[in-house]
C-alpha cells in the first residue's frame, strides 16, 4: 500500500484509540504475550470519516489487483462489517466466515450464498500470527471457493505470519503496517524516540518480550 495511505490510516487509528501504544505499561494478549501495542480496529466503524477512508482504500486495491472477484468474504467478527461495506461499494455478493460452526440449525460455518468455484476476496481487520485468518481461508476453500487474495487493515508484520501466508499460497495486502505505525507515532508525538526502540525490539520476538523482568 502507498506510504501516505498507510501513514494516514495508522495515524487515524491512533487518534481514535483503535490502536494504543503503551511501551511502559504493556498489555497482555489472550495468548499471554506481553505487548506494548493493542489494536481494536472495530473502533474505526464508529468514525464515519475513517470508516469511509478504509472502505474506499480497500475497494481501490480490490479493483486494481482483483478485478475478477465475484464474492467478498468477511472474517468474523472484526471484519464482517468492513467486508460488507466493501462488497456494497464493489456491487458484489457478501458472505462471512464464522470462527466455528453454529451448534444448532444448519451448523453453518460460512453464512451467505457461496457457490463452488466462485472467486472470493477475503477481508480481514487485523493480522497477527495469521492463524485465524488462514482458518477462514481453509473454510472457504473447503466449500469450493477460489480464494484470490486477502486484504486487511493492519498487520504487525510477524515473520511467522508471512511464512504462514506463503505456505498457504494466499496473497496478503494490508492498508497499513507496524513499521509505518511506529514511524507515524513518533511523528505525531505519541511516543518518544527511546520508546521507539522498545517497540522495535518487541516485534523481533513478541513471544518472549519482557519475560522475567517483573512486568
Amino acid at each position: 500500500m502507498e506510504n501516505n495511505t498507510s501513514a494516514h490510516i495508522a495515524g487515524s487509528l491512533m487518534d481514535i484509540k483503535a490502536i494504543k501504544l503503551q511501551p511502559a505499561q504493556p498489555f497482555t494478549w489472550a495468548s499471554g504475550w506481553k505487548s506494548p501495542i493493542y489494536c481494536d480496529n472495530r473502533k474505526a466503524l464508529s468514525s464515519p470519516e475513517i470508516r469511509t477512508y478504509i472502505k474506499n482504500a480497500f475497494a481501490e486495491v480490490a479493483r486494481r489487483k482483483y478485478p475478477q472477484v465475484e464474492v467478498v468474504a468477511g472474517v468474523a467478527t472484526g471484519a464482517i462489517a468492513q467486508g460488507a461495506l466493501v462488497a456494497d461499494l464493489l456491487g458484489k455478493p457478501f458472505v462471512y466466515v464464522r470462527s466455528s460452526a453454529k451448534d444448532h440449525g444448519l451448523a453453518n460455518l460460512i453464512e451467505g450464498d457461496l457457490k463452488a468455484g466462485q472467486k472470493v476476496l477475503v477481508i480481514e481487520d487485523l493480522i497477527s500470527t495469521g492463524g485465524s485468518s488462514l482458518k477462514a481461508v481453509s473454510a472457504l476453500r473447503d466449500a469450493g471457493a477460489d480464494v484470490v487474495g486477502m486484504l486487511a487493515i493492519f498487520t504487525y508484520g510477524f515473520q511467522t505470519a508471512r511464512d504462514a501466508f506463503a505456505e498457504a499460497g494466499v496473497e496478503l495486502t494490508t492498508l497499513s503496517n507496524y513499521d509505518d505505525l511506529i514511524t507515524e507515532a513518533v511523528t505525531r508525538g505519541y511516543v518518544s524516540s527511546e520508546e521507539l526502540e522498545t517497540l522495535r525490539t518487541w516485534r523481533k520476538d513478541p513471544s518472549t518480550w519482557r519475560q522475567g523482568d517483573g512486568v
